[in-house]
């Protein structure tokens, strides 16, 4: 069976997977990544080779094994989520926690336009494309002409191309070209402050904007706030999400005797003790005890059922970037009529 997908898999759902489409192909939680299927492409890892064309056909969701039969992969389809785990990094990407915090934070929804600078791999990219969508569109810059191309093709090939514009540009320096159109803006640059100017000429003058600013250090988001509040912004706040993730797992209960039931077990336990030391004194000429016996008593304990524990992993994934937010009030009050 042999489909091709004109549409891109990230718009438009099918049941099966088709020629063209990305695919997440998922071994473990550590190892997560994409394929484009092609009509001759293989796959290959650890476990061997996955060829292209017995992908297509297969159901989303599916369990594929190896040519070698040693292992096998998950055929998922390509959600924003997977996507941020498996796209390949040409810059620092915002992660599922950050994303959440500020699509809610700048009210993201259907009909939403709004402006991200810079683009960088693209991750916010496509969560943003899903949230605003059918009817919202993003307009995302990117100061680097290799990241901007690279970007580009992607949008294209998933299909994004009809709600994303991607353009090459220096905001700091050009600023966005755009007048009274957006209702949020997200920058992740440098220099943020260069380019806020601009930002506040892009929000629609009669409705309240909202515009996040994503920094690494804590100076730049001095200069920003700054600036943010000299051109008039409001509630400006600054927030830093953190993830600690935690493993669930079962382990085995143990029942501890009662203090009196221990001490009655431990004097059952010294009767045994004695006498096999007895047994033992008894083989060896004139009662002594061998060199290097050990006649340590244990106590056991039983094992009953099993219980549900959770702890913290040992590497938690620390600090990314503060986030930064503020509010645009509006600029014109609407003529009633």
């Amino acid at each position: 069976m042999t489909t091709t997908t004109t549409a891109g898999t990230f718009r438009a759902y099918s049941r099966h997977i088709a020629l063209g489409d990305t695919v997440i192909a998922y071994s473990s939680p550590k190892t997560i990544t994409y394929i484009t299927v092609t009509a001759d492409g293989e796959f290959c890892n650890s476990y061997g080779g996955f060829p292209h064309s017995s992908m297509i056909g297969k159901e989303w969701g599916s369990k594929m094994p190896s040519k070698t039969g040693k292992g096998f992969i998950y055929l998922l389809y390509p959600t924003p989520e997977l996507w941020t785990l498996s796209l390949p990094h040409r810059t620092q990407i915002l992660y599922q926690p950050d994303i959440s915090f500020v699509t809610a934070l700048l009210d993201l929804r259907p009909g939403v336009k709004m402006i991200e600078a810079g683009t960088g791999s693209g991750s916010f990219s496509h969560s943003i494309a899903r949230t605003i969508a059918p009817t919202g569109h993003l307009y995302t810059f990117e100061f680097s002409r290799d990241r901007y191309e690279k970007a580009n093709l992607e949008f294209s090939e998933h299909g994004l191309g009809d709600i994303i514009t991607i353009q090459h540009r220096d905001v700091c320096v050009d600023g966005f070209d755009m007048s009274d159109m957006v209702d949020a803006i997200f920058l992740d640059l440098p220099a943020p402050w260069d380019a806020l100017g601009a930002a506040k000429r892009a929000f629609k003058r009669k409705k309240v904007g909202r515009i996040c600013c994503f920094s690494p250090c804590m100076e730049q988001v001095l200069k920003t706030c700054t600036a943010l509040k000299e051109l008039g912004f409001v509630e400006i706040q600054m927030y830093e999400v953190l993830l600690r993730p935690y493993d669930v797992r079962k382990v085995q209960k143990r029942s501890f005797p009662k203090l009196g039931d221990a001490k009655k077990g431990n004097a059952g336990a010294e009767k045994k003790r004695k006498a096999a030391e007895a047994v033992s004194d008894s083989d060896v000429p004139g009662g002594e005890k061998t060199s290097g016996e050990d006649h340590t008593t244990t106590l056991h304990v039983p094992l009953n059922e099993e219980l549900i524990t959770s702890k913290p992993q040992a590497e938690v994934r620390g600090h990314t970037s503060y986030l930064t937010f503020a509010t645009l009030l509006p600029q014109e009050l609407p003529v009633r009529r």
